[in-house]
């Protein structure tokens, strides 16, 4: 609507605005544990140095309240908790996808390849909310989410459903990101926190119902209403956003020409990153399945990664204040290390979300919905773990050693869920996944909070970008390894387990039907094969925690600023 009518303007509150409490300018985002996008904040030209006092000193904002400000606001709730529920409500529907496509060669791509461009596409919307009209860039970013969801509902095979996840994961980034531009926007300063606050509570609840919601798609109706969901709940934030909000004169788009505003999106950088997370994640995905490991087509797919990566670093060094990864920040040792840490941190904890819904799928013959329930443990412990995690930091100020003390105990639980067997008792699965979630959970915001207390305020929502995409990225990169890894000890151990069976058989059951497959002599050592290869995923995850705490105890110790960490997601 390009002008409100008279009863509208009635539920309207007008107050005056300065240039530094505009939310492109330097208001940060809110921490989230595990949040999937941020905007960042691009004021300036290339090269240039932020200054945060640049533009006219006050604009006249006007603030929705009444039952606008709340229908709005139930908006960008429904939106948030579409993507944090499609981050992970494939964790448990997996077996049942891999059973009906005929194998588990793919499985890695439909969590990965969601990760990869909701991460690598973060900057990108950051920057077309700031050079595009927000109302529209925000529903267009809703558009391709729902296609990307509708394309993984009516897929007819792995390569569409790999497909539709990555065209949802580019919308789940511009949904993300638009969701905080818009609270800030529609809220006063002194309520901003609380509202944002409100919204990582959702993205909380959204990640936690997840793999639920998985299974009992999966064990009832069918694996595809994972992405039909999207379609009706969808339906909600636009028509309420069309008529209810209206973007306020300091959300105005910057002029700048059309070459400047192509340049701003960095489309080289984004185009590398795309680059190199394809590549691994084809060589990984090839790698001891399709070629073996030292076939030319691996071995080139391995090294493009490598050398990518350096154009990647020569691009963003060149692009400055206009790359993804600004280098004048990540140069900056608390930011540079806390971005190698959650990197590392999130692979752990993404990989055991996806693949402890397998083991007692494929091991336990749990149903999904019941693999589900099984999962619980780890995810609430996790959010606790969050939680505490914000409190001590805020009494506190300690962040290194949270990240220490954290990892420690993720490095513990992880490590205790490689004893699993496939009789583990109830009260060892449950404990040891509480202890793994508990202090992976600690740890996995801190990163962030790093990050914002460590810059100025230009600079806040920039800082956090680069923690919130390498966090992403990070489930990307060590999922995908995790079912390399599993399905290369399984082809391993497979012709010594169950030496009359043929592998490429077991790949193509999926792991929720192999007691449907193979009969009850050959089953005990197909499922001893599986069990090996999903230990060594949580080794895998050990391994990747046990970096992060080694990456921590370079980080300074110094104790970080109470009151801006208090103050962190408020205006």
């Amino acid at each position: 609507m390009s002008a409100q009518s008279p009863k509208l303007k009635e539920v309207f509150v007008a107050e005056k605005l300065s240039v530094s409490e505009s939310p492109l300018v330097d208001t940060p985002p809110p921490v989230l544990s595990d949040a999937p996008t941020v905007c960042p904040s691009i004021e300036h030209s290339h090269g240039s140095t932020p200054d945060p006092a640049s533009g006219p000193e006050a604009t006249l904002n006007i603030y929705p309240s009444g039952y606008a400000l709340w229908l709005i606001i139930a908006a960008l709730i429904s939106s948030i908790f579409l993507i944090s529920l499609d981050m992970t409500i494939v964790a448990t529907a997996i077996p049942s996808i891999t059973g009906e496509f005929g194998g588990i060669q793919d499985q890695a791509w439909y969590g990965s390849v969601f990760f990869m461009t909701a991460g690598g596409f973060q900057s990108t919307w950051g920057k077309t909310y700031r050079y595009f009209p927000l109302k529209l860039s925000y529903l267009t970013a809703i558009f391709i989410f729902e296609v990307g969801s509708l394309i993984c509902g009516v897929a007819p095979n792995s390569v569409a459903l790999i497909i539709g996840r990555a065209i949802a994961g580019v919308g789940a980034a511009g949904v993300g990101c638009g969701s905080y531009s818009i609270i800030t926007f529609i809220a006063e300063p002194k309520k901003r926190a609380s509202y944002t606050g409100l919204l990582g509570a959702i993205f909380g609840v959204g990640s936690v119902l997840g793999p639920l919601l998985g299974g009992v798609f999966s064990g009832t109706i069918s694996w595809r209403w994972c992405f039909y969901i999207n379609l009706p709940i969808g339906v909600i934030p636009v028509g309420i956003i069309v008529f209810f909000f209206n973007a306020p004169e300091n959300a105005k788009p910057h002029e700048a020409s059309f070459t400047e505003k192509l340049l701003q999106m960095d489309p080289l950088g984004t185009t590398l990153m795309m680059a190199i997370i394809i590549s691994y994640l084809t060589g990984v995905n090839y790698g001891g399945q399709s070629y073996p490991w030292s076939s030319s087509v691996v071995i080139g797919l391995l090294v493009g990664v490598g050398v990518i990566g350096i154009a990647f670093v020569l691009c963003e060094w060149w692009q400055g204040e206009r790359a993804i990864v600004i280098p004048r920040l990540f140069r900056r040792r608390e930011i540079g290390l806390s971005a190698v840490f959650s990197i590392l941190q999130a692979g752990g904890f993404f990989s055991m979300i996806y693949y402890l819904p397998i083991y007692f799928q494929a091991i336990r013959g749990s149903s999904p919905i019941i693999s589900g329930v099984q999962n619980l443990p780890y995810i609430l412990s996790a959010m606790a773990g969050a939680l505490g995690g914000g409190i001590f930091i805020s009494a506190t100020g300690q962040s290194t050693l949270l990240m220490i003390i954290g990892n420690a105990f993720g490095i513990l639980g992880c490590g205790l869920c490689y004893t699993f067997d496939v009789d583990t008792s109830i009260g060892k699965w449950i404990g040891y996944e509480i202890i793994a979630g508990f202090g992976l959970g600690a740890s996995l915001q801190i990163p962030v909070i790093v990050g914002q207390v460590s810059v100025g305020p230009a600079d806040l929502s920039s800082a956090t970008a680069i923690m919130l995409c390498f966090q992403t990225l990070g489930g990307a990169f060590w999922v995908a390894a995790s079912q390399a890894v599993l399905v290369n000890k399984l082809l391993l151990i497979l012709p010594a387990t169950a030496p009359t069976i043929d592998s490429r058989l077991v790949l193509a059951a999926g792991a929720g039907q192999l007691r449907d497959v193979f009969n009850e002599e050959d089953l005990p050592g197909i499922l001893l094969a599986y069990l090996e290869g999903i230990k060594a995923t949580f080794i895998l995850s050990t391994t990747v925690v046990a970096a992060a705490l080694v990456v921590a105890l370079f980080l300074p110790w110094r104790k970080l600023d109470l009151e801006a960490v208090k103050n962190a997601g408020a205006a």
